[in-house]
């Protein structure tokens, strides 16, 4: 059993790579840095050599981790359009190409095999701010069903995860922001703020799910569960205030 891990170097990525070689597979990992094999997924040509590479050294792959992601700040009025264009080419073409290439060996090999891509709950929520980042990951979520739509005819599954705030080289400088931390862990159901490994045992046992395909499973920890108008604390306190006069 052999498996690809792009974004593999760090994070989620890093995490989803650890757990596959515990149960049993084979893994190389693509990134810019860092990886078993350099590849910017967003150049076609790369990713078809890095395929090819991971073919030569471990055989074709029955399952892919589309884990490669970036993260761009800016309002949609003020966003520069070269930010919003790296976004989504990696984040979504990039998506794309990668489980193009390794659905088509999979193809050519016989059939059969498992993709998981690594999408978010601001795929489904709104974040301002974000806009770039949230719109390749609803598409994201709209390719894996495209995508599961497709290929299950050649025993291909393809299913996204999505994850909440989650502790990651992507969240670097949050705890620069005072509190901000905190209040996202009382708004998770599980209390915390999620870790890599968290999301890369939910992708693991997503990829060995046989009967799932097409689907997006939120490993967010229940954070995507509440309005961001919930006034539950805030009635809980007046009624507090009433009780005691």
């Amino acid at each position: 059993m052999s498996a690809i891990v792009t974004g593999g170097a760090s994070g989620i990525g890093a995490a989803a790579a650890d757990r596959l070689r515990q149960a049993g597979h084979t893994v190389l990992t693509w990134d810019l840095r860092g990886g078993d094999i350099a590849c910017d997924i967003s150049d076609p040509d790369a990713v078809a050599a890095a395929l090819e590479q991971t073919v030569a050294t471990a055989g074709v792959p029955d399952r892919l981790v589309a884990c490669a992601a970036i993260g761009a700040s800016g309002m949609l009025l003020a966003q520069d359009p070269a930010d919003w264009k790296r976004v989504v080419d990696v984040n979504l073409t990039g998506t794309w190409l990668t489980m193009r290439a390794v659905a088509q060996s999979m193809i050519d090999n016989g059939g059969g095999g498992s993709i998981v891509a690594v999408s978010s709950i601001s795929g489904t929520v709104a974040d301002r701010d974000m806009g770039a980042y949230c719109v390749s990951k609803a598409g994201v979520d709209m390719l894996v069903r495209v995508a599961a739509s497709e290929w299950g005819p050649h025993a291909i599954r393809v299913n996204a995860v999505g994850p909440g705030v989650t502790r990651t080289p992507m969240l670097a400088g949050a705890e620069q922001l005072p509190g901000w931390l905190d209040g996202l862990s009382r708004r998770t159901a599980l209390g915390r703020v999620g870790e890599a490994d968290d999301v890369a045992e939910a992708i693991v046992a997503v990829l060995e799910m046989t009967w799932v395909t097409g689907q997006t499973v939120l490993a967010d920890g229940g954070l995507a569960l509440h309005s961001p108008i919930d006034t539950y604390g805030q009635i809980q306190k007046l009624q507090a205030k009433r009780r005691n006069g």
